[in-house]
């Protein structure tokens, strides 16, 4: 597909979009039939999809990707994106939060894991970001780190005194530099994001409870949730996770069936 080929040598060198877009792009091309495909061969396209076992957050992922190409390409094919089922996020409850702060790791490893967990919970920050921070993007005077979302798009997120302090301890004795991946291999790389799934579960384990489904994610939605229950509003929550809508943002503002009867009891005509 020379075509496609060119839309992702444009989408890299001309609008620096990241790598991991760019696989996103190229995992989504094996489902285009061709290069420049008719509004019916799309349909048939997500038909295809739909009957290969993908669901529908799979397919919209990939239909997303193919819309952003149909129009570069200068296409007036558009394929609508599915209807998607609703579910409250999965988040860690409150006391397996309390166990993972709690937890008081000695050796490296487990120190490097604990501060990965801190971290999560700490910033609401997504797993890629995390695992990109270097030493140097960590303010402990100012207590700011700076992570690189999607798009590439910076932002700076405050961090709590407890974090600050296992930051600092860990960049001491194990003598980082500030050029150095905050959490990395032994040979200095940045942790892959399966070696942290899979530390994370066991760790989970080692606790005496399971993980939650999308394990790492669910550090993010835990920490949006625990914000906007604490009276944290949900503008200010946008800077903070790093979205770029507000109606992205508003999804974590999801209550759980116990905070709706709370809140409801607390406002209700009717409550005590």
């Amino acid at each position: 597909m020379q075509l496609f080929e060119k839309f992702l040598r444009d989408k890299t060198y001309l609008q620096n979009v990241s790598p991991a877009t760019i696989s996103w792009y190229t995992h989504a091309r094996r489902w285009l039939p061709n290069e420049q495909p008719t509004q019916a061969e799309l349909n048939e396209m997500v038909i295809t999809m739909r009957e290969s076992g993908l669901k529908e957050t799979g397919a919209n992922a990939a239909i997303r990707a193919i819309n952003v190409y149909l129009k570069w390409s200068g296409s007036s094919a558009h394929i609508r994106l599915l209807k998607e089922p609703q579910f409250l996020p999965a988040t860690f409850t409150d006391d397996q939060v309390a166990r993972l702060i709690k937890w008081r790791p000695q050796t490296y490893y487990d120190r490097r894991l604990h501060l990965l967990v801190l971290t999560l919970l700490d910033t609401a920050a997504r797993i890629s970001e995390v695992i990109g921070v270097h030493v140097s993007d960590v303010d402990l005077d100012a207590m700011l780190i700076t992570l690189f979302g999607k798009g590439r798009r910076q932002r700076r997120v405050p961090i709590s005194l407890t974090l600050r302090r296992v930051l600092y301890k860990f960049v001491r004795d194990f003598e980082r530099k500030q050029t150095d991946f905050l959490l990395s291999s032994t040979e200095g790389a940045p942790l892959g994001r399966n070696v942290c799934l899979r530390d994370v579960k066991n760790l989970c384990g080692r606790l005496g409870f399971s993980a939650p489904p999308r394990t790492l994610h669910a550090f993010r939605h835990t920490a949006a949730l625990h914000y906007l229950r604490k009276g944290g509003n949900v503008f200010a929550l946008q800077k903070m996770l790093g979205h770029s809508s507000l109606e992205v943002s508003r999804r974590y503002a999801n209550l759980s069936t116990d905070d709706l009867s709370t809140v409801h009891e607390r406002l209700s005509l009717l409550g005590g």
